[in-house]
């Protein structure tokens, strides 16, 4: 390392909101150049710690202890001045980008934003930084679009480019390729590294994707119930892994379901020739408005019971076909029906189908009223029926244990849980009217690889105990590998490659299918002490 001195280092800090201790004695230390990685299971603390280094904890909260960044102590630190540090000495990339950008802003003016505050330079320049830096992380759409015409991973990618356009000694990034496929994820992961190694700069990465970790990191933290269980550089911790609570943790990541066998079913999805445009952008004050085509002539089905995965990179229009499919969009060619019914009539969705599905959104804080008990929020799909449960808490006490999650948070708003509690909350709601068919749109991606088990298992078990029907959209294939029977790959609105799970896997036809399984981060055999 070129510094004697850490950039970072956090002497026994610990952090209370209320009454509530969460953090516990924490202690660790980065250098320039050095990429540090904390992880463990949602709720460990790792957020909370990443909130404390840039000074936005909530009200409420007690640090004590010693977080000095760069000579600078951050918990005696005026608001005014860390205000200056922010973005420019340590800047952060968020977990959930959605929240994290401005609706009413285009993203070419967020990420020049950040070079506006910090520097005395006109906005011509500053906007022309801000374009570069946006396709330096992968994404190549103009940058007047705004947040929501983008999908989640692209989203995330101009979260990226925000928190890195000023080159901070400092980047701490939350869960940053959570929303990306392993095609940009791998390419951004790249792109961290030689910034860290470029700049010296110091990396912090908070991620429950242990392959990631392995794979980038110098050092590794492992957190539980907001202390530090096991610290070490990444080949040590591999090759001997002290604490229970690690072993535990990488043994989740390698969780293997026992799919029951899919022995076929009358037909339930059937959908052919789905096109579905939007208009884009003039490129002259009177000209014509041209189209963008999210669906190009798609045709597939899905049978009673039948399992089956979709993949693909951010962009491809993943999340498109979900709503045409639920019906949340009309299309402008093409014929989509369940159980021979459309799932569209007229200018309205047909809520008669619509009884019968249910979904899992990308970004579970964004499809929360955030006013809202969890019980209103998991109970909202009774409204579609013509008679109510006659026994409610009881079905929701259950939706929430069948989840991993406490009768007792029912009464909590959405705002008190962490990302993959969240998600765990969307997956309880989608179930609780069982319906035929599922539409997993990235249900696992917010989840640490603890939870990801225990949901796996559940779908599993869901599959075993009726013909429970689903489209899992991912661009985690080891899980799409692991709980479907038959995968659809998709490029550019278009589906390139199809067939039984296994048989696309082994032997992929499509050179998009043969990159997509090569840029997939594997976990490396650890060996236990």
């Amino acid at each position: 390392m070129k510094a004697t001195m850490p950039l970072l280092r956090i002497s026994d800090m610990s952090l209370t909101i209320g009454a509530t201790k969460i953090l516990q004695d924490i202690n660790l230390q980065l250098q320039h150049g050095e990429i540090l990685a904390i992880t463990g299971e949602s709720g460990s603390g790792k957020s909370m710690a990443a909130l404390s280094i840039m000074g936005l904890l909530p009200r409420g909260a007690l640090t004590t202890g010693q977080i000095m960044l760069d000579g600078t102590e951050i918990l005696t630190t005026s608001e005014t001045n860390l205000c200056k540090l922010r973005g420019d000495t340590m800047s952060m990339v968020f977990q959930e980008p959605m929240t994290a950008l401005n609706p009413v802003q285009n993203i070419g003016n967020q990420v020049a934003e950040t070079i506006l505050i910090h520097e005395h330079t006109s906005k011509k320049k500053a906007h022309k930084r801000a374009t570069d830096m946006l396709r330096r992380v992968g994404l190549d759409v103009a940058p007047t679009r705004f947040p929501h015409e983008l999908s989640g991973g692209q989203r995330q990618r101009v979260v990226i480019a925000m928190a890195i356009v000023k080159h901070p000694k400092l980047l701490i990034a939350d869960e940053p390729t959570t929303a990306l496929d392993v095609t940009t994820q791998a390419n951004i992961l790249i792109l961290l590294k030689d910034l860290v190694r470029e700049f010296d700069m110091g990396l912090l990465i908070i991620t429950h994707d242990l392959a990631v970790v392995a794979d980038l990191a110098d050092h590794i933290v492992v957190m539980q119930k907001g202390r530090v269980v096991e610290s070490a550089s990444t080949p040590k911790l591999l090759a001997n892994m002290l604490h229970p609570y690690t072993r535990a943790l990488f043994d989740a990541s390698r969780h293997q379901v026992d799919l029951p066998v899919y022995k076929g079913g009358l037909q339930l999805v059937y959908a052919s020739q789905i096109v579905r445009n939007y208009p884009s952008p003039r490129k002259t004050i009177f000209g014509p408005r041209p189209k963008f085509c999210a669906l190009d002539n798609i045709s597939f089905t899905i049978d009673h019971g039948e399992r089956v995965g979709l993949v693909g990179e951010s962009g491809c229009g993943k999340s498109t076909l979900t709503r045409v499919l639920l019906g949340l969009e009309d299309v402008q060619g093409g014929t989509i029906t369940l159980d021979g019914e459309p799932v569209f009539t007229g200018k309205k969705p047909n809520l008669t189908v619509r009884r019968k599905m249910q979904v899992v959104f990308q970004d579970p804080y964004s499809s929360f009223n955030p006013r809202h008990r969890v019980s209103r929020l998991i109970s909202e799909p009774w409204n579609l029926l013509d008679h109510q449960p006659d026994d409610p808490d009881t079905r929701i006490a259950t939706a929430l244990e069948n989840v991993g999650l406490s009768a007792l948070d029912a009464f909590r708003y959405i705002h008190e849980f962490s990302g993959g509690q969240r998600q765990r909350i969307a997956i309880a709601r989608a179930l609780i009217v069982e319906p035929d068919l599922i539409i997993f749109d990235e249900a696992v991606s917010a989840l640490d690889v603890s939870v990801r088990a225990q949901i796996i298992d559940l779908i599993v078990n869901l599959s075993q105990k009726r013909p429970l029907a689903y489209l899992f959209i991912s661009h985690d294939l080891t899980v799409v590998r692991n709980v479907t029977d038959r995968v659809l790959v998709m490029k550019s609105g278009r589906i390139v490659e199809h067939g039984p799970t296994e048989d696309v896997f082994n032997t992929p036809k499509h050179p998009y299918t043969r990159t997509l399984l090569a840029a997939a981060p594997t976990l490396p055999n650890s060996q236990e002490a």
